[in-house]
């Protein structure tokens, strides 16, 4: 099974078993990671915002117009931001690495 691993806030680094067709988002509430999701995955708030390893971000498929105006809200925005629900495992992604970032703000567009 491919596995991922969250960097927490403390910067604990969390290895998790990650399975294909799961999101990030999805992935973190089933190991306890804490990363709140207030929209359950609709594209409605930036509460799932990670900032992915930039080694990994290049392999992720681009954000949607969707996802990029809803990150426009998210705290401590980066390059390589993105949503958590809109990150899907698949098996090119075994090893991704994503940061939680200092906060969230929960603003729903």
């Amino acid at each position: 099974m491919p596995k991922m691993t969250f960097i927490e806030r403390d910067g604990t680094r969390r290895e998790v078993d990650a399975p294909v067709g799961l999101s990030v988002l999805e992935i973190a509430h089933k190991h306890d990671v804490d990363i709140e999701g207030a929209c359950e995955g609709s594209l409605a708030c930036s509460t799932c915002h990670v900032i992915v390893d930039a080694a990994w971000f290049k392999k992720l498929e681009g954000a949607t117009e969707d996802e990029e105006d809803m990150l426009d809200l998210a705290f401590g925005l980066t390059q390589t931001s993105r949503l958590g629900c809109q990150i899907v495992m698949n098996t090119d992604l075994d090893g991704l690495v994503v940061k939680l970032p200092a906060a969230t703000r929960n603003v729903q567009g």
